[in-house]
């Protein structure tokens, strides 16, 4: 189980298991703490759709990584039991950045919400979850 006594690069190594956000994808850590997380990604010709755009699939991978990430630093092991996205709008700038936060944070269900931006700082999507609390 990971804490906030965990150095970023200990959460990194743990969540390098999550192989493929990690090496599919490209996700990286880049901030983790209680309850908060920012991940991001390059965009690349891999996280591209047919009509050029960065695919749904890929901003909800990050999104998901950013969620794991904020739901089990200090909880006992999370997972996510319901997950809804919203996207808002085309990715225009190079990186993708994911940044989850906890809502409310209970003892078997946690409430999180995480905004996904580009490097320009527009807004790409919101993703809310529900996610449970594993015995």
């Amino acid at each position: 189980m990971l804490d906030e006594t965990n150095s970023i690069e200990e959460v990194r190594d743990y969540f390098g298991n999550d192989r493929f956000a990690s090496e599919a994808c490209g996700c990286e850590v880049i901030e983790a703490s209680f309850g908060h997380s920012v991940c991001a990604f390059t965009i690349g010709p891999q996280h591209m759709n047919a009509q050029g755009h960065v695919m749904g699939g890929a901003i909800f991978t990050l999104a998901d990584f950013a969620l794991a990430i904020a739901c089990n630093i200090g909880e006992k092991p999370t997972v996510s039991v319901q997950s809804s996205i919203e996207y808002f709008s085309m990715a225009k700038g190079t990186r993708l950045i994911a940044t989850a936060d906890v809502d409310k944070s209970g003892r078997s269900l946690g409430f999180y919400t995480v905004e996904v931006t580009d490097d320009l700082g527009n807004r790409i999507a919101r993703m809310t979850a529900t996610c449970f609390r594993r015995a």
